[in-house]
């Protein structure tokens, strides 16, 4: 009676447990099936692993037979040149070359004590129809010759305009004297007397080599008194010829800039 107790998994024990119970379903049953359900269940184990490692063992051994050599390639089969396709027309022939023109070589003529000609220079005529080049050639016949452009005189450059020279250019007496000048010459336009519009007139010319007095013009005017402006430079083209500039030692052209103020008493 003992030993049956001890064992957890004996039938006795069970029977003790359970005795006077319900034994038709319940703890009792699943107790009696304890024993069985871990017999199969360590079983189907045991059956599983062997099946696992004993396929792998055959997966193995077959993978060993297959043979590497039949699984090179044979390079001398593979061509890259694309099919061609006849139906296609051929290519057309390359352009004819560029049509040549006739050159006569042109020689420089050197000074010799004994000058004796290895070649000739061709005639004058022969220059006349033909193109002067490094070598002689014959032409094609084919070439279009452009005509040289006929560039005529060069126009003279108009001379450089200074506005700080060396020696500047004065009105004849100096300053003072310009300034008598414009006094007595000025005129206060009537429009702009009656006006009441006065202001200082900014005028630019140019005094040449030869001292004349040309380009004037108004660099800056007064505010709505256009009358102001035109009498400033009308008293400016009516002073005499300045003294001339000069930059290193020569006569050149002078920019100059003379305020004339114009106000009312």
């Amino acid at each position: 009676m003992e030993i049956s107790w001890n064992n957890i998994v004996s039938d006795s024990r069970t029977d003790i447990v359970f005795a006077e119970r319900n034994q038709s379903y319940g703890a009792y049953q699943i107790r009696k099936g304890y024993t069985t359900l871990v017999a199969i269940i360590i079983g189907g184990m045991l059956v599983f692993s062997l099946g696992s490692y004993g396929l792998k063992i055959l997966l193995d051994m077959k993978g060993t037979d297959v043979e590497v050599a039949d699984a090179k390639l044979d390079m001398t089969q593979i061509d890259l040149t694309p099919p061609v396709d006849k139906s296609e027309p051929p290519p057309p022939p390359p352009p004819p070359p560029p049509p040549v023109m006739e050159t006569i070589k042109f020689i420089p003529p050197v000074i010799k004590d004994d000058a004796v000609e290895d070649e000739p220079p061709p005639p004058q005529e022969k220059l006349v129809d033909t193109q002067v080049s490094t070598t002689t050639q014959e032409g094609s016949g084919d070439e279009v010759v452009v005509p040289q452009e006929n560039t005529g005189p060069v126009e003279e450059k108009a001379p450089e305009i200074f506005t700080v020279v060396e020696e500047m250019p004065a009105f004849p007496g100096g300053m003072g004297e310009l300034m008598k000048f414009i006094q007595k010459n000025i005129q206060y336009p009537q429009v702009e007397k009656e006006a009441d519009i006065s202001g200082t007139c900014y005028v630019k010319f140019v005094v040449e080599p030869n001292g004349v007095i040309s380009n004037v013009e108004v660099a800056k005017g007064v505010k709505g008194g256009p009358g102001l402006d035109k009498e400033a430079m009308r008293v400016v083209k009516s002073m005499p010829n300045w003294s001339i500039g000069k930059q290193n030692g020569r006569p050149v052209r002078v920019l100059m800039n003379l305020p004339i103020k114009f106000q009312l008493k």
